[in-house]
């Protein structure tokens, strides 16, 4: 990579031009003040995308290990019908950010003010109700909601993903056209003067690149986690009806 380099700065001295430092430094201190508006821009969504990242990352991590301890847990409450036990054990601190204790929590609180709602007859009574499908519902209703909570800032990570490389694309066009101007108002064409700015201008679409392609993986992968957790919490809200449809029964 040193001899084109090399062979470059030869013929601009050659040619009487100035030759251009290709270091990031160098380029920054060349740079117009659009194009580095952009490079600002583009720092700022790199550390955005981050951000979501490394916090998406803790919180699926979090929730997946609340999330088995609460299965653990309730593996053992279920059998005894222990329902008012397991549903404190949902909203207890530790386990509350899990995404299987804010599903199947809310159902088997939802069971448990059913059956209670039906051996107490009240004021306005209409008659007996299906608990099965009351506690159906309460898994649509919390687990909409858990799967919303759980796609947060995918969103963001998309976006940067997909914008980022226009972004630096336009920082290139506007530099190539501050180098043409420049070339055709000082009169001077020669190969360093089209270097330095052919190579000032794509400078932020690198960068726009390099911001693009760790936010498109990061979204991937973040994406295939939330398809897994819903298959999960699917999976578990169904044995879990199963469980109460057959439940007081031998």
């Amino acid at each position: 990579m040193s001899l084109p380099l090399d062979a470059i700065q030869q013929l601009a001295l050659q040619a009487g031009e100035p030759v251009m430092s290709f270091d990031l430094l160098s380029m920054w201190r060349t740079m117009g003040p659009f194009a580095k508006f952009i490079a600002m821009v583009l720092a700022i969504m790199s550390v955005w995308s981050l951000g979501v990242a490394v916090e998406r990352l803790v919180t699926y991590a979090r929730a997946t290990s609340a999330s088995r301890k609460y299965a653990a847990e309730l593996a053992q409450l279920l059998p005894a019908a222990k329902f008012k036990d397991a549903v404190d054990l949902a909203r207890g601190k530790h386990l509350a950010r899990g995404y299987l204790p804010k599903v199947l929590g809310l159902a088997l609180d939802e069971y448990q003010k059913g059956l209670e709602a039906l051996q107490n007859k009240g004021p306005r009574e209409i008659g007996d109700f299906d608990i099965v499908a009351a506690v159906n519902r309460a898994v649509d209703r919390s687990q909409l909601r858990t799967m919303t909570d759980l796609r947060r800032g995918l969103g963001s990570l998309a976006t940067i993903g997909s914008t980022a490389p226009f972004v630096g694309l336009l920082g290139t066009v506007a530099g190539i056209i501050t180098a043409f101007q420049a070339m055709a108002a000082t009169g001077s064409g020669g190969l360093g003067s089209v270097s330095a700015g052919i190579a000032e201008a794509l400078v932020t679409t690198a960068f726009g690149l390099l911001v693009a392609i760790p936010a498109v993986m990061f979204f991937n992968y973040f994406t295939n986690r939330v398809e897994e957790i819903q298959v999960d919490v699917t999976d578990s809200a169904s044995e879990l009806m199963d469980f109460m449809i057959k439940e007081g029964r031998s």
